[in-house]
């Protein structure tokens, strides 16, 4: 095929999407994979994405179609920027709410001050350990496998950069911070990283990607959204390839 008669989205677009909570970044490729295979009529097209975020985070995903497939990598390498709520005075084994809590601890002791102090600490460069209930590799097999399992395996730490931390709100139990960072960071490693700093215990209870570099979830689809621009493209492009 020429490339005159390819789609857009064959030769390469980089679209933004603010993945709703609760699919996995795998279901918002898919989704997006489908509407152009179903509203098009394509049997093949290339869509991948830019960084993963959990199931139980929302907000910015780079989904790269076509050719721009292959500008995943450097998008991966930019840093990020998340809101984050932590809820103090427990923990759970995944330090989010994948799992039950399974321990408590005290938070009268904590203040918006110490709060403030303990999160400009994490300023700058630090050594982090992944959470065990991640798609880090090991033997062949994401360590989320083993912990699911009940087999805890050791990690290593990773390096990462905290550029900017700023505490939103403070009502406990909950605790609203917005961070940038470095690729590689867990948000979740954080809230156990937290939770120790504070002499209490924390884990993430919500998490949103608010922009990645300079793209910014403002300017982001929704899947319906993106459905409705395809099938007008479909209408004005494909329906009629003189428009």
């Amino acid at each position: 095929m020429s490339s005159e008669k390819l789609s857009v989205y064959e030769k390469g677009q980089v679209l933004l999407f603010d993945k709703p909570l609760y699919w996995t970044s795998f279901d918002l490729v898919n989704k997006v994979r489908s509407i152009l295979r179903s509203t098009l009529g394509l049997k093949k097209i290339k869509v991948g994405h830019a960084g993963t975020l959990d199931p139980l985070a929302s907000g910015l995903m780079i989904i790269c179609t076509g050719s721009a497939t292959k500008k995943i990598d450097e998008f991966r390498d930019l840093d990020k920027e998340y809101v984050a709520t932590f809820t103090a005075g427990a923990t759970t084994p995944s330090f989010d709410l994948e799992t039950e809590t399974d321990s408590s601890f005290p938070t009268d002791h904590i203040t918006e001050e110490m709060v403030c102090e303990k999160l400009n600490g994490f300023l700058g460069e630090q050594k982090q350990l992944p959470p065990i209930y991640s798609a880090k590799l090991i033997a062949g097999k994401r360590a989320y496998e083993f912990a699911r399992q009940g087999i805890y395996k050791e990690l290593v730490p990773v390096t990462v950069w905290f550029r900017e931390i700023e505490l939103l709100s403070f009502s406990l139990p909950e605790i609203k911070v917005r961070m940038i960072c470095s690729k590689g960071t867990y948000i979740r490693s954080f809230a156990r990283d937290l939770g120790k700093a504070l002499e209490s215990g924390c884990y993430l209870s919500a998490l949103e990607r608010t922009s990645i570099g300079e793209f910014k979830v403002s300017d982001a689809y929704d899947p319906e959204k993106f459905r409705e621009i395809v099938e007008q493209y479909a209408i004005t492009h494909v329906q009629n390839p003189y428009a």
